[in-house]
């Protein structure tokens, strides 16, 4: 397949190796020093956008890619309050979109994992959950999408939790969310219940970007063809 990357930074350049390895063809690069080029493409010589940027440019590149028929893989986190949004316009285009806080096939069932541990720690009160997650010293949100997603997921299944904090808390109701940044850390997302005497934990540590890369590229080529709004729960077949 012939692929848009939009974001030419660390991710950008990691499906690109993929891709490559994949045997796909890059026609596109675009980044902050040549966003004007976006309008000069020729939209027909795409088959898949990949779109790896920042929330303030997230939106405006998903609907380009929506406008011109482009179905669009997005990485992106932080733009969530406009989903609705963004989703309607799929929707009223009959585009295609992929959204994931995270494409690595790993972190896709480390996300079912935790469902299902959150189901079954439901009824035990005494354990007191909480969510770290370690990245590198450059990611500019907090805490991080996956562990978002890891949240809100836990919060579902709860009877007690009503937020999720990132910070320390002790407060009912609150699920804390510690964001840790070090330098060269892939991302390590870590799920505890902690009781006063013992403790259960689930964990998922990335080694490096690769992965994220192939989960990326292999829901690019699953999307073709295909109309409406998804996940990687889709694209995988998990609940």
């Amino acid at each position: 397949m012939r692929i848009l990357i939009l974001g030419y930074g660390k991710m950008g350049k990691a499906i690109e190796e993929v891709a490559e390895e994949r045997g796909h063809v890059i026609a596109h690069k675009i980044n902050i020093n040549n966003t004007s080029a976006l309008k000069f493409i020729d939209k027909g010589d795409i088959d898949v956008a990949f779109e790896f940027t920042q929330p303030d440019a997230a939106i405006e590149n998903i609907r380009f890619c929506l406008d011109h028929g482009i179905p669009v893989v997005c990485g992106t986190t932080g733009w969530l309050d406009h989903r609705a949004e963004v989703e309607q316009l799929c929707l009223s285009k009959k585009g295609s979109l992929i959204y994931s806080s995270n494409f690595s096939l790993g972190v896709n069932l480390f996300f079912a994992l935790n469902r299902a541990l959150a189901r079954l720690m439901r009824p035990y009160a005494g354990y007191s959950p909480q969510i770290t997650e370690i990245h590198h010293t450059e990611k500019k949100d907090q805490p991080s999408g996956t562990a978002i997603t890891l949240a809100n997921d836990l919060i579902s299944a709860s009877e007690n939790l009503r937020k999720w904090v990132n910070k320390p808390s002790d407060q009912s109701g609150d699920l804390p969310v510690i964001s840790i940044r070090e330098a060269g850390e892939p991302g390590t997302h870590v799920v505890c219940y902690k009781s006063v005497i013992d403790e259960i934990e689930i964990r998922h540590k990335a080694f490096s970007r690769t992965g994220f890369a192939l989960g990326a590229l292999l829901a690019g080529e699953w999307i073709i063809g295909k109309n409406g709004i998804f996940g990687m729960e889709d694209f995988m077949k998990i609940d």
